[in-house]
């Protein structure tokens, strides 16, 4: 894992394309800052819609950027050959880590009690008695830091999905709902969809149209805490005709009312801070009880970088890999960054190699901004596409993009 510093560098040159005395360049630094710390506790893009996508199975070899974890844990249920994380933030980088050394020394009860509960006071003594010798020194180092009065690792003691930007931005969210008079217990206990359609009529859709919500939400920096930079704002706010209020209320109504509360985790994770208490809800893949021993088998196979994406990629043999997951990650990028970003997927990707990534808008940003040259060896999945953002339950982003690599097997030549 890299020192801070350098986490901020390369932080600095994903996401800052503006002049740092504009007021998007200051927002872009703000952002970046930011970022440095833990973002997301927990990942929001939905892993069966990446799953279904993919197609993995003991062959493949994925690359992915890592953020909460949920994902890449996920993608070891299927037991693909190896899955290489990559992550800019030092903060998910640990968080990856820790997940992969709890998965290979608890039982699937503790490892419940400490991703699916959460916030079990036995938590940090599992830690000390079982994960913390299987994970390296950095990592260790970092769980092992003082936040206030605690260490880091005791949050998982105290609730761990309240953490981070994006925990501290819905209980923001929380605290604004309960001032307005609105509150999402008659919600999460809903029995049919048409009771969940009701409450959102009833008590959020008006939300959108008071005055206080209205200014919040146009504020770019009131979004940081959705890990959405300014670049990826202003993709979001041009769905809505360049007011993004009314693509964030499609988007909350999305989430509470396309999917059942028994299906979908992430509304438990939004309206109730958490997965269900009493350990019934629904849950991402690496929790269920049934997929514990083969998330465990994998879990060896699997590592994680502090590094870009491109940079990783770049040292990597060719046609090596036969999956990539960019989350959202290309929302944030110029023209030039996407460009050997997608340089160094294509020379690494092995025949049939597939990719997929979401973004804040419905439109897929890569034609016209990668080189036909480049992106003219992969065929667009519009199918798989469409697909994808309808059974997508997180309900946040606009578009999710699947590619497929159309490049023959190339003969190898001799040295």
């Amino acid at each position: 894992m890299t020192d801070t510093s350098t986490a901020r560098a390369q932080l600095g040159g994903a996401v800052h394309q503006n002049d740092a005395l504009s007021q998007t360049g200051l927002l872009e630094r703000l952002f970046s800052q930011l970022f440095t710390g833990l973002v997301y506790a927990q990942i929001w893009e939905d892993p069966v819609v990446d799953m279904a996508a993919l197609d993995l199975g003991p062959d493949d070899h994925v690359v992915c950027i890592g953020s909460g974890g949920c994902n890449m844990m996920s993608y070891l249920t299927a037991g693909p050959a190896s899955v290489t994380v990559v992550d800019l933030s030092p903060a998910h980088v640990a968080l990856n880590r820790l997940k992969l050394a709890a998965a290979q020394t608890l039982t699937q009860a503790q490892f419940y009690d400490f991703f699916g509960h959460a916030d079990r006071p036995g938590n940090p003594g599992l830690y000390w008695q079982h994960v913390r010798a299987a994970l390296d020194p950095t990592s260790r180092a970092y769980w092992e830091t003082r936040r206030g009065l605690s260490l880091r690792i005791d949050g998982f003691a105290k609730g761990f999905y309240r953490r981070g930007l994006l925990g501290n931005f819905i209980g923001a969210a929380h605290r604004l709902s309960s001032l307005l008079g609105v509150s999402f217990k008659p919600y999460l206990a809903s029995r049919s969809l048409d009771d969940q359609r009701a409450f959102f009529d009833r008590e959020i859709a008006p939300l959108f149209d008071t005055r206080t919500v209205r200014f919040l939400a146009r504020r770019r920096a009131s979004l940081f805490g959705l890990g959405i930079p300014p670049a990826q704002f202003d993709k979001l706010a041009a769905d809505g005709g360049g007011d993004i209020v009314p693509v964030l209320r499609e988007r909350t109504r999305k989430l509470m009312c396309d999917f059942p509360l028994s299906e979908n985790y992430f509304a438990w994770a939004a309206f109730n801070r958490g997965y269900k208490e009493d350990g019934t809800g629904p849950v991402p893949p690496y929790l269920e009880a049934a997929r514990f021993e083969a998330l465990k088998a994998a879990a060896p196979r699997a590592e994680v970088h502090n590094r870009s994406l491109t940079d990783l990629l770049a040292e990597t043999p060719a046609a090596s890999k036969t999956a990539y997951v960019m989350l959202d990650a290309q929302d944030w990028m110029s023209d030039a960054q996407l460009t050997a970003l997608w340089s160094q997927i294509t020379r690494t990707a092995a025949p049939g190699a597939t990719a997929i990534f979401r973004t804040g808008g419905t439109a897929d940003i890569l034609p016209g901004r990668v080189p036909d040259a480049v992106l003219g060896q992969w065929r667009y999945d519009a199918e798989a596409s469409a697909a994808g953002i309808k059974a997508d339950r997180s309900a946040i982003y606009g578009g999710f993009h699947v590619y497929r690599h159309a490049r023959e097997q190339e003969p190898e030549h001799a040295a």
